[in-house]
């Protein structure tokens, strides 16, 4: 506190955290929205044109990209661990900076190794700079209060995969890949950075509590540790194999190719409408009831679209969307509630990690399955999303704590 009892962090120019919480919501919001447009969602429309350019089979494009989320999971704890002692501001504006670069490498890709070296740095930049780093940031500026502007930045981001492949389809057919991944590096640092650098800077924490709350944080307690890590990898896993393989999915089930981009550029909306909900309605209850309902949406999708056909492909599009945009924010606001806030960044770096290693064999996996399952693979979709939901059952849902 300050000598006018004010908090330490309302005394920057623009406004405290708390007052200025529209701002940090609306700014990191599109922030999000413009870094997972660039990097994740990428190889669900550019893989085929990249490894035509380059010379490659399609799966290696998608074996980089797994590649690249391996290092992010790798990466994720000691990003967690700078924004607890730092603050989010330096890490994400760093972030776009590496984003930029790997995409600036990417589009001078002329071989294998360049093109491991890209999504190598692209998976540092998505460490530093997605949902797990922008969670920490809001964590450190909100306390456990962060549940609100968590949902508030995945509304504005759930648009992401709307924004990045219709954008990237028609900049791939207008100028060609490589012109089309330099247009989303210059989007990193002509918007993203600007954005990221108006964040407001936390008040310092005291070198004790750092330590303090460190000598809690590892797997401990372990049963609500590994029960999380399991749902946030199985969920993580069908969100990768979907965002890779979404629209070749629903062509198998029989949808036409223009059918089945129409249905899955609903899921950023159907996100949204979901995140929605439960800004409004859901609120008031324990993150695990909005955990629990949303792991049940994407298996009641796959048995629509199994026993209705190609007639249920916007429905199976939304109700995954919707499920999705429910778990990110559980992946957010359930450990925050478990938890607390106390080094909130370290420990979802580490609950995230097995998370970020689902979805780096996602793609390549889902895809072999596809190819050799057909329209079928849903049931092994379907199969993890029940997992997680029993395994969320199993924790307690106890009240959230109160305000740090």
């Amino acid at each position: 506190m300050s000598r006018k009892g004010r908090p330490l962090n309302s005394v920057q120019k623009d406004g405290s955290p708390r007052r200025s919480r529209f701002f940090v919501v609306a700014t990191l919001g599109t922030a999000q929205t413009l870094a997972w447009a660039s990097s994740y969602y990428l190889p669900a429309i550019l893989a085929g044109p990249i490894a035509g350019g380059v010379g490659v089979p399609s799966t290696w494009v998608f074996g980089a990209f797994s590649g690249a989320l391996l290092i992010a999971a790798f990466a994720g704890p000691v990003v967690g661990r700078l924004i607890d002692r730092h603050g989010g501001r330096g890490v994400l504006v760093f972030s776009n900076i590496v984003l930029a670069g790997g995409l600036v490498i990417l589009a001078a890709t002329h071989g294998t190794v360049m093109l491991c070296v890209a999504w190598a740095v692209l998976g540092v930049g998505m460490a530093l700079g997605l949902y797990d780093a922008g969670f920490a940031a809001l964590t450190t500026l909100y306390g456990t209060d962060a549940r609100g502007p968590i949902t508030g930045i995945t509304l504005l981001a759930g648009f992401a995969s709307t924004v990045s492949w219709p954008l990237s389809m028609f900049l791939n057919d207008t100028l060609g890949w490589r012109e089309t991944v330099l247009v989303w590096a210059g989007l990193n640092i002509i918007v993203g950075l600007p954005l990221n650098w108006l964040l407001p800077v936390p008040p310092r924490v005291a070198p004790t509590a750092v330590r303090s709350a460190r000598r809690r944080i590892g797997w401990r307690p372990y049963k609500e540790m590994f029960l999380l890590a399991f749902v946030f990898a199985a969920a993580w896993f069908v969100t990768g194999a979907m965002a890779a393989h979404l629209p070749q999915l629903l062509e198998r089930a029989g949808a036409t190719p223009f059918a089945a981009i129409a249905a899955a550029a609903l899921v950023g909306p159907a996100q949204v409408a979901a995140r929605l909900v439960e800004f409004f309605l859901l609120r008031r209850g324990h993150p695990l009831v909005s955990a629990r309902f949303a792991a049940a949406l994407h298996p009641l999708g796959a048995a629509v679209l199994v026993l209705v056909g190609p007639p249920a492909a916007t429905a199976f599009a939304v109700l995954y969307g919707a499920g999705n945009g429910l778990l990110t924010i559980a992946r957010g606001t359930v450990p925050l509630a478990v938890f607390g806030p106390d080094g909130y960044g370290e420990r979802t770096g580490l609950l995230g990690a097995p998370a970020r290693a689902a979805q780096a064999f996602a793609p390549l996996l889902f895809g072999l399955l596809l190819n050799a399952m057909g329209v079928s693979v849903v049931y092994i979709s379907a199969a993890l999303c029940l997992a997680a939901l029993a395994a969320l059952f199993c924790l307690r849902a106890r009240p959230e704590q109160s305000r740090a």
